[in-house]
């Protein structure tokens, strides 16, 4: 039997340097939340068969959304954590009875709501025969710099070879599970270095592979992005 594909999206953080009285999940771009958006760019694809949303135990917002058109292929899980790594453990954890150590688990942020379908086609595409897995990510573009404690350049970085990673990020199951599992082993150290999944698969010597993504698949990170955001949307629902 082949491997199932399942999202899952860490959604219990409260998006502090959004700037906003509710978590900038639950920002509305149009007639849909920002979590809809994110959780709708995935099932556009008739392969991956759930979204699992990782909640705080206190969320309140996201049972007053309307999920009726997504059915049962949208299911919540309110087992947040204080950072993404946890939140994301707690979830792989929570769903250990229904899926199995080969499944593809496909880690999606909620404040990325321009994912390209063609994108996450490709991701899947690419990594269907991968041993490891890995990721959709951007070949950096612009000149680095490094600055010193009086705010002046110290140096300018070399970019080659340097990519900005999006997500989703896509591992079997069982991998990202033992990887986070490392991490949790000695949460204030490690967890501090887990920015995100291909990090913490990194951390267990495996080498994730890096598949050029879109531009346009922006995290919202300050108020003003959601323009921004807005613009996109309308641009990828006409035609990529």
């Amino acid at each position: 039997m082949s491997s199932r594909h399942i999202a899952l999206i860490p959604a219990a953080g409260v998006g502090a340097r959004f700037g906003n009285s509710q978590p900038k999940q639950y920002a509305r771009l149009g007639p849909r939340t920002m979590l809809e958006h994110a959780a709708h760019a995935l099932l556009v694809d008739g392969r991956i068969d759930t979204v699992y949303v990782v909640l705080s135990p206190g969320d309140e917002s996201f049972s007053v959304i309307d999920w009726r058109e997504q059915a049962a292929r949208v299911v919540p899980l309110y087992c947040g954590g204080p950072s993404r790594a946890a939140s994301v453990h707690n979830g792989l954890v929570a769903i250990g009875d229904v899926v199995e150590l080969d499944d593809w688990v496909l880690v999606h942020d909620a404040a990325r709501p321009c994912l390209p379908s063609g994108d996450l086609r490709l991701l899947i595409d690419a990594l269907a025969s991968d041993e490891v897995g890995g990721l959709l990510a951007v070949p950096l573009a612009d000149t680095l710099k490094r600055a010193d404690d009086t705010g002046r350049i110290a140096r300018t970085e070399p970019r080659d070879g340097l990519w900005r990673a999006l997500t989703p990020q896509m591992f079997r199951y069982g991998v990202l599970l033992h990887a986070l599992s490392y991490a949790a082993a000695d949460a204030a150290e490690r967890y501090a270095r887990v920015t995100d999944e291909a990090s913490a698969v990194e951390a267990i010597g495996m080498r994730p592979r890096l598949i050029a993504g879109s531009g346009a698949n922006i995290k919202v990170t300050v108020p003003q992005d959601l323009a921004v955001a807005e613009r996109l949307l309308g641009v990828l629902s006409t035609g990529e």
